[in-house]
């Protein structure tokens, strides 16, 4: 039985959801033909032998082996196999909840949502007599206390939070370190080089992963260097805290996919130009130590997914300068700049592909004119084009200009 309803939609999501699981987008397939088999049988009896199969290629789904009963008398049953049969109700193949049961009751009667929804007076009437002021007033009453265990921690003297130097959760950031108190001109970008390059819908969790971290990863070898055993790494999630995760952890997703060294999966790229792979972590630090300053080159919804302060932090301590991206996610690129990192766009209909960009040239960004630029002109050794300038908004120019937000609020605090 084909089911030809969502075809790309099936595949997209389970993409999507490989990438943020960190796991084989196989194993999801695998999911969604159990979900779909449950669906069948819900709608065609239990007693109904079904099997599910997406084609990981189309998206195209299919239910084979389906021994449907369509009759009972008494204790007899007759039988028709459909092996290519047309689903005839559309809303079968879209899993509308509304239009289509959810299963039947004990008599074989169809239960809808409908029927087990609570009406709004139902939910208010039920919030009105279980929700009461006490029950806050008593919870709250003495909130600032705490139990013995917050009681007996102990308070370190001073105005001042005491970074502890060996904690490998909350470490002092360096975002302020060398900070003048008025800011500096921003200048043009010089003798820069790429430390990736990405395709389309490249995601903050392919920027800044907040699932597991590997022990052969940098963020790993860190944390053993600091006596952390394997099973006490916890997430990047986690230790969101301690900046020397999480710059370690930037581009660090196993599924990233760096174009300037083709067939790569994970935390790989090319320093140029002694054409060494390493980790990007690695390679970033060479370019540091060098004073070279970095870009990334990007496709279509740069920074697609859901809002990550990591994944513009992450790439501001990798020593970025800038990002070139076809188009960014609009949360993303107000991220970037609010670090200092320039987003420039592309002109339409030029793309890195059309440019002929390896992201092996060296690059500079010329016309920045203190961020106060429209455009701006891209050199990449003998090619040259122009960019856009992605600071959308008077405000969005200040930050950048101040080199990000944290430097702005700081000296607007200094100044009162």
């Amino acid at each position: 039985m084909a089911i030809s309803a969502n075809r790309l939609e099936l595949l997209q999501i389970a993409d999507a959801v490989a990438r943020e699981k960190s796991i084989d987008k196989q194993i999801v397939i695998s999911a969604m033909e159990e979900a779909i088999q449950k669906a069948a049988k819900s709608r065609y009896g239990q007693e109904n032998e079904i099997k599910a199969e997406i084609d990981p290629k189309t998206g195209e789904t299919r239910l084979h082996r389906l021994r449907l009963v369509v009759e009972k008398v008494e204790n007899e049953s007759t039988e028709i196999t459909l092996d290519e049969a047309q689903f005839s109700n559309p809303a079968a193949q879209t899993g509308d909840l509304i239009a289509e049961p959810l299963g039947q009751d004990r008599d074989g009667n169809d239960v809808y949502l409908r029927d087990l929804w609570p009406t709004a007076d139902e939910i208010q009437e039920t919030i009105t007599r279980a929700v009461r002021g006490e029950m806050f007033s008593r919870t709250y009453a003495d909130v600032f206390t705490g139990d013995p265990a917050w009681r007996e921690l102990p308070i370190p003297e001073g105005d001042l939070f005491d970074w502890d130097p060996a904690s490998t959760y909350v470490r002092q950031p360096p975002y302020f370190e060398g900070m003048s108190r008025e800011p500096e001109a921003v200048e043009d970008v010089h003798g820069a080089r790429c430390l990736v390059v990405l395709g389309d819908s490249v995601t903050t969790d392919h920027i800044s992963p907040a699932g597991s971290i590997s022990p052969t990863s940098p963020a790993g070898k860190y944390l053993v260097e600091h006596g952390v055993e394997r099973k006490d790494f916890n997430s990047y999630g986690s230790r969101r805290g301690n900046h020397e995760v999480m710059v370690r952890g930037t581009f660090a997703n196993v599924r990233l996919r760096n174009l300037m060294v083709p067939g790569s999966e994970g935390t790989v790229t090319l320093h140029v130009p002694s054409g060494d792979e390493l980790t990007i972590y690695d390679a970033s630090e060479r370019y540091l130590a060098e004073g070279t300053p970095l870009i990334v080159i990007a496709g279509k919804e740069y920074g697609s997914g859901s809002s990550r302060d990591w994944a513009a932090k992450g790439p501001n301590l990798l020593g970025l300068r800038a990002v070139i991206a076809e188009s960014y996610e609009r949360i993303h690129r107000s991220n970037l700049l609010m670090m200092g990192i320039l987003p420039l766009q592309f002109l339409d209909g030029e793309t890195p592909t059309t440019l002929g960009l390896t992201g092996r040239e060296e690059f500079a960004v010329e016309g920045v004119d203190d961020g106060n630029a429209d455009e701006v002109t891209v050199r990449a050794d003998g090619k040259e084009f122009r960019a856009r300038v992605r600071l959308d908004t008077p405000r969005e120019r200040e930050y950048f200009q101040h080199g990000g937000i944290l430097p702005y609020v700081l000296r607007r605090l200094l100044g009162t």
